[in-house]
C-alpha cells in the first residue's frame, strides 16, 4: 500500500508552473462613465437629486475610469425596483441574477 507521501508526489506537476493564458471577464452592458450619473439616477429613479447628481458627476469625472461594465440591465432594475431603493431588501434578488449571469461570463 502507497503512503501518503508517495500519493501527494505522484499527483503533483514536474517543473516550472507555467500561465497558459490570460483573461478578462466582462458583463456585456457597458455604461461610459460620462453617462453614468444620467443613468444611475435615471434608472433609481432619483433624478430630482440634482445636488447629488452634481456631486456624483464629479466623483465620476475625477475617478479616470472610462467604461463600467455592468451586469444589471435597465430591464433588470424594471423588473426589481428593491435593487435601486434605498435600504430595501434585494439580496435574495441579487443572488438569482448572479447565479443565472456569472455562468455566461466564461
Amino acid at each position: 500500500m502507497a503512503s501518503v507521501e508517495e500519493i501527494r508526489n505522484a499527483q503533483r506537476a514536474k517543473g516550472p508552473a507555467t500561465i497558459l493564458a490570460i483573461g478578462t471577464a466582462t458583463p456585456d452592458h457597458c455604461v461610459y462613465q460620462s453617462d453614468y450619473a444620467d443613468y444611475y439616477f435615471r434608472v433609481t429613479k432619483s433624478e430630482h437629486m440634482t445636488e447629488l447628481k452634481k456631486k456624483f458627476n464629479r466623483i465620476c469625472d475625477k475617478s479616470m475610469i472610462k467604461k463600467r461594465y455592468i451586469h444589471l440591465t435597465e430591464e433588470m432594475l424594471e423588473e426589481h425596483p428593491n435593487i435601486g431603493a434605498y435600504m430595501a431588501p434585494s439580496l435574495n434578488i441579487r443572488q438569482e441574477i448572479i447565479t443565472a449571469e456569472v455562468p455566461k461570463l466564461g
